[in-house]
């Protein structure tokens, strides 16, 4: 395509090519200090395109595509581009991935163990991922934790951290030097921000992790902790994995591996601090 960038985020390589200069431009300057694919050679390609010659000029709208597609996909407008192209790559990571088991959830790491949290979409899994970074914990990612079936480790996926809403004034509180994208007003999932990762989680991006405990976190809740059966986390984490069913017997070994070795907490909170405070009791307790 007439523009082009490509860019590794953990163990995975991304090209993405577009019609349109902006949203390069944009991936080139949050994701600047990222590294290469390893050889040059991406895992995955990702298209940003004009479905129709005049939707690049007229009322311009992003179609998303690439090694992987969801043809009922809706595009997005041109100011949303950025979105889009992150979309792009997560959707090459969801229907693609076969190497790791894909867990929907945020990750973060102290002293090589691993702390994963899974939650439907608002549950804060991604604000409280980054309000622990900046207290010191390595930021793994916010939208996929990679579990290794050989290994049982899981690799960091840090992309860049996806802000939402009320999200996104904590985080700038949290990390006021932290480099951000643009604001999107009015996406599908309302008002968006994208943050870049700080410098450790990118330089230790190669580095696993020993899952040590896995979060069911609820935000909007009085302070609350509960443990979650074996058996209820095992059902809530194949529906937190987009490739479980892919993986057949692999992603079955891998997923009960996780739940028999690692406890599972639901941790109700009502704001960031109370979060923090939960998660370190139960992180002291382990």
């Amino acid at each position: 395509m007439k523009h082009a960038f490509s860019v590794r985020i953990g163990p995975v390589g991304f090209r993405i090519g577009s019609d349109w200069r902006a949203p390069i431009a944009a991936l080139e300057t949050l994701y600047r200090d990222y590294p290469q694919p390893h050889d040059g050679i991406p895992d995955f390609t990702v298209r940003l395109f004009a479905r129709r010659p005049w939707r690049r000029f007229i009322r311009p709208s992003v179609e998303i595509g690439g090694d992987y597609m969801l043809p009922e996909a809706a595009p997005l407008p041109l100011r949303q581009g950025l979105l889009a192209a992150e979309m792009a790559m997560n959707l090459q990571m969801a229907l693609g991935a076969r190497r790791y088991l894909l867990l929907h959830a945020s990750a973060v790491e102290r002293d090589g163990r691993a702390l994963l949290m899974t939650g439907i979409s608002g549950a804060g899994k991604s604000t409280l991922a980054t309000l622990l970074a900046a207290k010191g914990w390595r930021f793994m990612g916010d939208e996929f934790a990679l579990l290794d079936p050989a290994t049982g480790l899981i690799h960091a996926f840090p992309r860049l951290i996806s802000l939402k809403n009320d999200a996104i004034a904590a985080a700038e509180a949290a990390w006021p030097d932290a480099r951000m994208g643009p604001l999107l007003p009015a996406t599908p999932k309302g008002d968006i921000r994208h943050m870049v990762p700080d410098a450790r989680a990118i330089a230790l991006m190669d580095m696993p992790a020993t899952p040590a405990l896995l979060l069911f976190p609820r935000y909007g809740f009085e302070a609350e902790t509960r443990p979650v059966p074996p058996a209820e986390a095992f059902v809530r984490m194949t529906q937190a994995s987009t490739n479980y069913v892919a993986l057949g017997e692999a992603g079955f070994r891998a997923l009960t591996g996780l739940i028999a070795d690692v406890p599972s907490v639901a941790v109700d909170y009502p704001d960031g601090a109370s979060a923090i405070d939960q998660v370190e009791a139960l992180w002291s307790a382990l």
